[in-house]
C-alpha cells in the first residue's frame, strides 16, 4: 500500500478562482444593497454624492454601491464583473489599490464640479476607471502582456468612454469623467511601481 501526496493546487487556477470569487462577490454585494434599497423604498439612494454639500461628502463613500433601480444595476453588473475579474487576475491587492484610487478621485471630483441639488450614484464611475486603468497600466509598467490586455479592454469597452462628455440627462458624466481620471492616476502610480519592482538592481 502506498501513500499518495495531496494534489497541489495550480497557482494559476488558484488566482483565477480568487478573481472569480472576488469579482462575483463584489457584484453580489451591489445586488444585495439594491434589494435592501428596494425594501426601504429606495431611500438609500439619497446617500449618494450631493455636490458641495457637507453631508454629501459621505456620498463619496457610498455612491458606487448604490443604483437608481434594477435597470441601472443590471447595466453596470456585466462590465463590473468582467473588468474587476481581469484586474483581479493580477492580485487582490492591486485591485483594491486601483479601486480605492478610482473611488476617491471619482467621488471628490463629482462632489466638486457636479450641478447643485443633485444626487450621484452608481458603480459606473468605477467601471470607467477600471477601463482606463487596464488600457494604460501596461504602458507605464512596460509590460507587453498588459498592453495586450489593455488593447482588448479598449476594443471591448472603449466605446463607453464617450460617456465622459455631457450628454444624456440624468447621467452623471462627472462621475464617468473623474472615474476615468482616477483610472489614469492609478495606472501611472501602480504601473510605475510595478516597473520599478521588476527592474533588477546591482550592488
Amino acid at each position: 500500500m502506498s501513500e499518495l501526496a495531496p494534489a497541489r493546487r495550480s497557482p494559476i487556477r488558484g488566482r483565477i478562482a480568487t478573481a472569480a470569487i472576488t469579482s462575483a462577490g463584489f457584484v453580489a454585494l451591489l445586488w444585495v444593497i439594491e434589494i435592501v434599497d428596494t425594501v426601504l423604498g429606495n431611500s438609500l439612494d439619497y446617500y449618494g454624492i450631493q455636490p458641495r454639500e457637507i453631508n454629501g461628502l459621505w456620498g463619496i463613500l457610498w455612491a458606487p454601491l448604490l443604483h437608481g433601480g434594477w435597470q441601472h444595476l443590471l447595466a453596470n453588473s456585466g462590465p463590473a464583473l468582467v473588468l474587476s475579474f481581469v484586474i483581479l487576475l493580477s492580485g487582490v491587492t492591486l485591485w483594491l489599490e486601483a479601486t480605492a484610487i478610482i473611488w476617491v478621485v471619482a467621488g471628490v471630483g463629482t462632489w466638486l464640479i457636479a450641478q447643485p441639488n443633485s444626487v450621484h450614484i452608481g458603480a459606473s464611475s468605477l467601471i470607467f476607471g477600471w477601463i482606463t486603468f487596464l488600457v494604460l497600466r501596461g504602458i507605464f509598467a512596460r509590460s507587453a502582456l498588459q498592453i495586450v490586455v489593455g488593447i482588448l479592454a479598449l476594443a471591448a469597452y472603449g466605446g463607453v468612454l464617450w460617456g465622459v462628455f455631457p450628454g444624456q440627462q440624468g447621467i452623471s458624466w462627472q462621475g464617468h469623467l473623474f472615474g476615468a481620471i482616477g483610472g489614469v492616476i492609478a495606472a501611472v502610480l501602480l504601473g510605475r511601481r510595478a516597473r520599478e519592482n521588476a527592474t533588477p538592481t546591482t550592488g
